[in-house]
């Protein structure tokens, strides 16, 4: 035995003033971490999210053997590092962005290691804590726009599979036409279900390979892929068992199970490439040596152990973590209220020569908007012609919730956008501020329409929807508040319809309703 060796261990007084930070964090960021729960139950996506502090806590308890031989020095970097996620944190609570938290609140835990730890003994760890990244939520923006690009692809590549087994079949964006029945590519299919739980496994199973960095990325890189095929892959055979076995196949317990079945055929394809990887490598490893699974190494014995000493790093982070706890409890809770406003059940359905029948959404459509009121109408002039007024209004947009952009809806219908950009419709003022809308001309097969939409929150209209979101943090922020309504207008074009005469016949509409947009729509 090395007569020089010594193993380190926290003093009593380290996991007091550890413990103390820990509760003081949990007051502080109580809230946020209970809405992320709540997500986590309510979203299957993010089911995962349970497993995931518990996993990481594995992980860095097997690597306690690594830890006891190193000193702990602390490290001011990991100070400023925790002092920045104080910082989030009290921004997302001023803002009331829980998503912005619940980021902050890794980020401190990052930061608390590492203060406490130094730099070379947070190495050992930092893995296994940057996992925790994974336990919180996309942001919804995010999470719409990914989903939609997932939902369309997955529907192409399944229409291939049914196709392969000579089955006719139609593709209209989401929507599967079997004939019989109408196969519709929803956020339950659209492998996000998939994806965030087999991206988190791809970084465990990349942690525990033991192996060159390049096939470690490669691991992580090639979830993204197999589970779009493999959902691909399961609304095929979804198709094709409808089509032989009736519409029972779409629905209830045997389509949940088909998607348990899949995420474990993702996991098992995971470790065929690694498999793979080892033999093209010509690595005659066994598994065991492979996979580094393995528990701590026991101590020595008669190796003497001593007491890790209290850094000033980690004295800064608790003081720091104290002080944000007055500001935490003393700031008023700053509870959203809504703007007294119209209920759009009162939207005109005659505003001078236009004359509007009230029309509803399906209930699907509601579940996934989770919007607070709407208005949907078709107005007809004198001359027959059509427009389709579509509001959307949310009173709160700081838990997710918020308006879909036709941007990435309107692909899931099946149309093709053939012109895309901003239009300023001449004359027009809403609120006395001139109209500016993104202008799409879209097609399907022969079909064609018009599109103007934009976005109208607490007084600007806007049309970039990143705007919108930066405009939530920062009304949140300085106005506390963050209600707002998406507005689309939506026009058929008759066969060699010049785009002059569609654009005059809407902004004649836009021009009528305008003034009465600002009672639905509170400034």
């Amino acid at each position: 035995m090395n007569a020089t060796l010594r193993y380190w261990k926290m003093s009593p007084a380290g996991w007091l003033m550890l413990a103390a930070a820990c509760a003081v964090v949990g007051v502080l960021f109580f809230d946020s971490l209970n809405v992320m729960v709540s997500w986590w139950i309510e979203r299957e996506e993010y089911s995962h999210g349970f497993l995931i502090p518990v996993i990481s806590a594995y992980l860095v308890w097997q690597r306690s053997d690594k830890l006891r031989e190193v000193e702990f020095t602390g490290s001011w970097a990991g100070v400023a590092l925790a002092g920045l996620g104080l910082l989030l944190y009290l921004v997302g609570e001023l803002a009331t962005v829980y998503t912005m938290i619940q980021y902050a609140f890794v980020i401190f835990v990052l930061g608390l290691a590492w203060a406490t730890l130094g730099t070379r003994a947070f190495r050992i760890i930092a893995v296994p804590l940057c996992l925790l990244f994974f336990m919180v939520p996309f942001p919804n923006f995010i999470y719409n726009s990914l989903s939609s690009k997932l939902q369309l692809l997955s529907s192409e590549i399944g229409v291939m599979v049914i196709r392969a087994f000579g089955i006719g079949v139609f593709l209209e964006g989401n929507v599967i036409d079997l004939g019989s029945y109408k196969l519709q590519v929803i956020e339950a299919c659209n492998g996000l279900r998939y994806l965030f739980p087999l991206m988190t496994l791809g970084v465990i199973v990349a942690y525990f390979y033991n192996a060159a960095l390049w096939k470690r990325v490669l691991i992580f890189l090639s979830t993204l892929p197999i589970t779009i095929l493999m959902n691909s892959f399961r609304i095929g055979v979804i198709g094709v068992m409808v089509e032989y076995w009736g519409q029972s196949m779409a629905e209830g317990f045997l389509h949940d199970f088909e998607g348990w079945a899949i995420f474990m055929v993702c996991f098992a394809i995971l470790f065929l490439e690694m498999w793979l990887l080892m033999r093209l490598s010509k690595d005659k490893r066994p598994l065991r040596e492979v996979f580094g699974i393995d528990p701590p190494v026991p101590a020595l014995a008669g190796v003497p152990y001593q007491a890790q000493p209290i850094s000033r790093p980690a004295i800064a982070v608790l003081v720091l973590t104290v002080l944000t706890l007055i500001p935490g409890l003393t700031l008023p809770k700053r509870v959203e209220v809504p703007p007294q406003r119209a209920n759009f059940t009162e939207f005109p359905t005659q505003v001078e020569h236009w004359k509007g029948r009230v029309g509803t959404l399906e209930t699907i459509y509601l579940d996934a908007l989770k919007l607070t009121d709407y208005a949907l109408i078709d107005y007809t002039n004198a001359d027959g012609e059509l427009v389709n007024f579509y509001s959307a209004y949310y009173e709160s947009q700081r838990k997710g919730q918020s308006a879909h952009s036709p941007k990435s809806c309107l692909p899931g219908g099946g149309w093709v956008m053939e012109q895309f950009g901003p239009y300023t419709v001449d004359g027009v003022l809403v609120e006395g501020v001139p109209l500016t809308v993104n202008r799409v001309v879209i097609a399907q097969g022969e079909s064609r329409q018009l599109v103007y939409y934009w976005f109208q929150q607490r007084g600007r209209l806007i049309t970039n929807e990143y705007l919108v979101k930066w405009y939530v943090f920062w009304d949140g922020l300085t106005k506390n508040r963050s209600d707002g309504a998406m507005v689309r207008l939506v026009a058929p074009l008759r066969q060699g319809e010049e785009l002059d005469h569609a654009d005059a016949l809407m902004r004649d509409f836009v021009d009528k309703i305008a003034g009465q947009l600002p009672r639905f729509i509170p400034d």
